[in-house]
């Protein structure tokens, strides 16, 4: 109640704060600044000494027919267990669980309530335009799960004129994908323009594989179905946007197919909806998404039915000033979102469960000077009977070197982040705990960016990253108890991250290679129960002490080689460190190929994945398959606007 009461003291008197210094400033023209229009969902503004990591289009390309598992293992430190092609993939953001990472859309949280995750595979590269990974606690400025880091997925407003794109990817073990997308813009009068963009996509994961076993270890069959349909609208003037969103998936997921009493069955469907506003520095959000949830095993005639419906509102202002002549200035967004959650699911202890939940948060950026930039943040959340902490936040950067041919930006953060328990933790029968405790979570981390450049040719970047997460009141179903929910009292995840990069660029000659790398230490310091004293300070289940991946290209005017190497240390795959699962290395090799004419391109590209046919398991039991192949072709076309 305290954190609550100071939380509203500090809205409080910022609003009124906020109020004075709007009068106070406008009274002096010599330091009003007009507001600085931003479209769309932006919250890396507010996230001040924090690690943030975007990956390029150039990248997101190559993954085009692939889904977002693959991207992330591949371009990032993060570890992501994967069962096999097509079947559930989940992420250990620094050493955390899947429940701990917030995936955003647009700015909504797309973590499925029942069970406060996201099935990566479910998430196909074609399905957004930008992406950006955050490392570390964000929860003060995009809310609960964002204790291990955050997934950030945006729609980019397309350009003038007409682009059509259509594309298809052939693989091994009779595995397929398809997409197509329209994009389109004009000019609609001298006041307001019209954009927008339709993709609908289509992927069949067969997986035929040529054998059953892979030294001794069952190979275990799937066969995936997903496709999906992302639609955005964008009317914009000069002091006006209106957008609508709309992406629609199905995923249906089908395991040990050829064996009708054990064959497993799970399709997922979520119809996603977004409708924003905004007028200058006033925005407002709408959403309504709803989660469909089929299950069943050996006979399909009765399936497990959950369906989980959101509807969202969401309202913020952001106010900038200019302080002074220094070029410092400060940015605040204030505002609040409300969701109700109503949900029906078979072996919930109600048939019908609903929920209110509610943020109130104050974000601030201010730039003191052109080398020192701050934010700090403030949250508080509200819960259908539960009362999740007060989650402030502060962070850093002071660029130690710039105007040079190298510059050195040092940053640092501490911050409090929550996660609301999922609705399966409270309220599945019997094993579900509906006094289950929020987790609270302390981060720390301090850093160092540097890009240099050497002459006009070789580019040079590097970032570092040291963190210390402590998560008080961590979920967990106990295996020891029957798998009921309990609270494990508190992990420790701590590590270090490495990022490496070179690009040398020639007349017709291109050149570069990244290094990710990442040290992960995570256990549990405080125990559930007397009998768990021999798990007290042990590297958690399935989380590798040492990972990372380098990729290195060359290429030639039209034509582009790509080699990718990822690595992954020894894992135990109990709590007791009894058993594990040996380390690995793969290798991929891609090839590229580009040709323009007047109007039209054609990209052709050729995949090996997992090239020395290496033998590993990310989850231990399952052997992953061997060598397998893929080609793509994607032709498109754009008419620019007259």
């Amino acid at each position: 109640m305290l954190n609550r009461q100071l939380f509203f003291c500090l809205i409080t008197g910022l609003s009124v704060f906020l109020a004075a210094a709007e009068k106070v400033v406008a009274q002096k023209d010599s330091v009003h600044l007009e507001p600085i229009t931003v479209y769309g969902f932006a919250p890396e503004r507010f996230m001040s000494g924090l690690k943030i990591q975007k990956v390029d289009s150039v990248t997101m390309e190559q993954f085009r027919f692939r889904n977002i598992t693959d991207l992330l293992s591949l371009n990032t430190p993060i570890l992501l267990k994967n069962y096999g092609p097509g079947q559930l993939a989940t992420v250990a953001f620094r050493g955390t669980s899947a429940n701990h990472t917030a995936v955003l859309w647009n700015g909504l949280n797309i973590n499925l309530p029942t069970l406060g995750q996201t099935d990566f595979s479910t998430i196909p590269v074609a399905g957004f335009d930008q992406l950006s990974v955050q490392y570390g606690s964000s929860a003060s400025v995009v809310g609960t799960d964002a204790v291990g880091g955050s997934i950030i997925l945006g729609s980019s407003k397309p350009q003038a004129g007409l682009q059509v794109m259509i594309g298809r990817q052939q693989e091994s073990f009779r595995n397929n994908q398809t997409l197509a997308t329209l994009k389109y813009g004009t000019s609609l009068n001298s006041q307001w323009s019209f954009s927008g963009k339709t993709a609908v996509y289509d992927g069949r994961m067969n997986n035929d594989y040529r054998e059953t076993l892979r030294r001794g270890i069952e190979i275990i069959r799937s066969k995936t179905f997903q496709k999906g349909l992302v639609q955005d609208l964008f009317f914009t003037s000069k002091k006006h946007e209106l957008s609508a969103h709309v992406w629609l998936t199905e995923n249906t997921l089908t395991t040990n197919p050829q064996n009708l009493a054990g064959r497993e069955l799970t399709r997922i469907k979520s119809s996603r909806t977004m409708l924003r506003y905004q007028f200058e520095d006033w925005v407002v959000r709408t959403s309504w998404v709803r989660d469909v949830i089929d299950y069943a095993v050996g006979d399909y005639s009765k399936l497990d039915h959950a369906v989980t419906d959101r509807l969202g509102i969401r309202g913020e202002r952001t106010l900038e000033w200019k302080v002074g002549s220094s070029g410092s200035s400060i940015q605040v967004q204030t505002g609040g979102e409300f969701t109700h959650y109503k949900t029906q699911v078979e072996n919930y202890q109600r048939p019908v469960i609903t929920e209110n939940r509610g943020d109130l948060f104050v974000l601030t950026r201010w730039q003191i000077s052109p080398r020192l930039l701050t934010s700090v943040n403030l949250r508080q959340a509200f819960v259908t009977g539960y009362n999740p902490p007060f989650t402030p936040s502060f962070g850093v950067e002071y660029r130690l070197v710039q105007d040079k041919p190298y510059t050195i930006k040092l940053r640092g953060s501490v911050g409090r982040s929550y996660r609301v328990p999922t609705l399966n933790e409270r309220y599945w029968k019997i094993l579900g705990n509906p006094d289950i405790k929020p987790e609270s979570g302390f981060n720390k981390e301090i850093g160092a960016e540097s890009v240099y450049r050497l002459n006009k040719i070789h580019s040079f970047t590097g970032n570092i990253s040291v963190y210390h997460n402590k998560i008080d009141n961590w979920t967990y179903w106990n295996p020891a108890n029957n798998f009921n929910v309990e609270n494990l009292q508190m992990v420790i995840a701590s590590g270090a991250e490495l990022q490496l990069g070179w690009k040398g660029n020639w007349e017709y000659w291109k050149f570069g290679s990244n290094i990710n790398y990442a040290l992960t230490k995570t256990s549990q310091e405080k125990v559930y129960d007397a009998y768990a004293v021999d798990v007290v300070g042990k590297q958690l289940p399935h989380i590798p002490v040492h990972s990372g991946n380098i990729t290195m290209f060359a290429g030639y005017k039209w034509f582009r080689i790509t080699k990718q190497f990822q690595a992954v240390s020894k894992r135990y795959t109990t709590a007791d460190h009894i058993q594990s699962t040996d380390g690995y290395v793969l290798g991929n090799l891609i090839l590229e190929s580009n040709f323009s004419w007047s109007f039209a391109n054609a990209s052709l590209q050729g995949r090996i994945n997992n090239i020395y046919d290496t033998f590993y398991q990310t989850i231990n039991g399952n052997s992953m398959p061997g060598r397998s192949f893929a080609i793509s072709l994607v032709l498109s076309a754009k008419t620019p606007e007259k």
